[in-house]
């Protein structure tokens, strides 16, 4: 298996730390609103990685955190805590804003049948482990205090910026719509970050602990180091993230890891997932007006796992741009897909039997796709192939496909469940009730609007209705 690592900018071969064992860490939501579907697009892309490791037999450790505390809407230190502003944004307390959308971003990715990982620890669940981590970078000389707070000193890190491909200096003048730098008078270098905040920055917010520095709460970056090693060891194998994440977040967790323990590389491989695109060409951002999320798809029709076909016809690696028209044709792509799939027989083709018969042929396609560094949109190029080809005998064809989805992620196998909107449901409710009462005329116009909207009404013999997606 070849996966592209960030750090050497080259395809390499999978040779995890521990043979068949395999350490995954993927940054995950900062839980102040809701995941919007570029967010979706990176959880997806670590998914289909968990998936294809699992695939090759790999035991895998995956831990994804949970940012409720500590990151600022500029990634160099400065503005407001994001959690803070979600709080005052809904008049809710940080807490309440927290537990709302961690429950929003599990209901996201259970829709789109993203795998649970092993872990989900939160930011605020291990700051005693933050406050350790500063304590061992400080005691390796790497810190400094200046207006109250603890900084990480880049300076003294001969290899900082090794992840960019350069120096730190020339990557970030090239991609300032990347770093969102911005000035801060106490650092001695402009890429220090702080590891640890006090009141003298922030004295207005409500999350902060006790710490050997002050009363504050920890960075951003710090988080992603101690909850890291706490679940998966002072060295692992893959860290992923989005591509935004390189120049700053991922650079200087490498830096602060890296100084507290001593030990280089602190991550074999470095993966990162590329934007999703909207409008005139633009990254998709909660800052903009170009905030999509998993619910607005759902609103108007389209079923989650619509979506995650639409990311599969693209690299992970490649910048994808979204648009209605390609999301609409994902979704008759992906419902002719399950149609075609028979999968009736599925259920009937699993364990050692179905092993024996499926297609040789085709299942050495798919290994060589999806283990040619995740290619997702290959290995679906073979699955309509299969679909297609008569020559295979339907029982094996359905063996075959069910192997296929352990890494698509589809639920081919499964019979086809569709998100109705809210508004659908509600017609539908009210035409359920018109025949009850024998309203004939009323039944049928409901029928009407509920088919102009893109709806297959069937009526059950028990006065239910049942509608499907045109």
């Amino acid at each position: 298996m070849k996966i592209y690592n960030t750090l050497t900018r080259q395809k390499e071969e999978l040779k995890p730390i521990h043979d068949k064992k395999v350490g995954l860490y993927c940054c995950g939501p900062t839980v102040y609103n809701y995941a919007h579907i570029g967010n979706l697009r990176s959880f997806l892309f670590e998914d289909f990685l968990r998936r294809t490791l699992e695939f090759n037999d790999y035991d895998v450790n995956q831990v994804m955190n949970i940012t409720d505390v500590g990151h600022l809407t500029s990634d160099s230190d400065e503005g407001e805590d994001k959690m803070e502003k979600g709080a005052k944004r809904e008049g809710k307390t940080v807490w309440e804003i927290a537990e709302h959308y961690t429950t929003a971003f599990f209901d996201d990715i259970d829709a789109l049948n993203i795998k649970r990982a092993t872990h989900y620890p939160k930011a605020t669940d291990h700051i005693e482990e933050m406050i350790r981590l500063v304590q061992r970078i400080e005691a390796n000389g790497y810190t400094y205090q200046a207006g109250g707070n603890v900084y990480f000193d880049t300076g003294k890190m001969e290899d900082y910026g090794k992840l960019t491909g350069g120096t730190v200096e020339t990557r970030h003048s090239a991609s300032p719509e990347h770093t969102r730098i911005d000035v801060d008078p106490n650092k001695k270098h402009p890429h220090d970050f702080v590891l640890w905040f006090t009141e003298s920055k922030h004295g207005n917010q409500d999350m902060q602990w006790e710490s050997p520095w002050g009363k504050g709460f920890p960075g951003w970056h710090l988080e992603c180091s101690a909850m890291s090693m706490k679940y998966l060891g002072k060295q692992f194998d893959i860290h992923c993230g989005g591509i935004d994440h390189v120049p700053v977040h991922h650079t200087n967790e490498i830096a602060q890891t890296e100084a507290a323990t001593g030990k280089k590389p602190w991550v074999k491989y470095w993966m990162h997932g590329e934007f999703l695109l909207v409008g005139s060409g633009g990254k998709m951002a909660k800052s903009g007006d170009n905030f999509v999320i998993l619910q607005t798809l759902r609103d108007r029709g389209f079923d989650a796992l619509d979506y995650r076909y639409f990311c599969m016809q693209a690299h992970y690696r490649k910048e994808l741009k979204f648009s209605w028209e390609g999301l609409e044709a994902a979704k008759t792509a992906r419902r002719r897909l399950h149609d075609r799939a028979n999968v009736g027989t599925c259920h009937d083709t699993s364990g050692k039997d179905a092993i024996n018969r499926v297609s040789g042929d085709y299942m050495q396609k798919f290994n060589t796709a999806i283990n040619d560094d995740l290619n997702i949109p290959q290995s679906l190029s073979i699955t309509w192939e299969l679909v297609d080809d008569t020559s295979v005998p339907n029982e094996e064809k359905m063996a075959t496909l069910s192997k296929f989805d352990e890494v698509l992620g589809l639920k081919l196998g499964e019979k086809e469940v569709h998100d109705t909107p809210k508004e659908i449901e509600e017609l539908i409710e009210q035409r359920d009730t018109a025949r009850l009462k024998k309203d004939w005329a009323t039944s049928d116009t409901l029928r009407k609007e509920i088919e102009d909207a893109g709806w297959i009404v069937e009526d059950k013999n028990d006065g239910g209705t049942i509608v499907k997606p045109k």
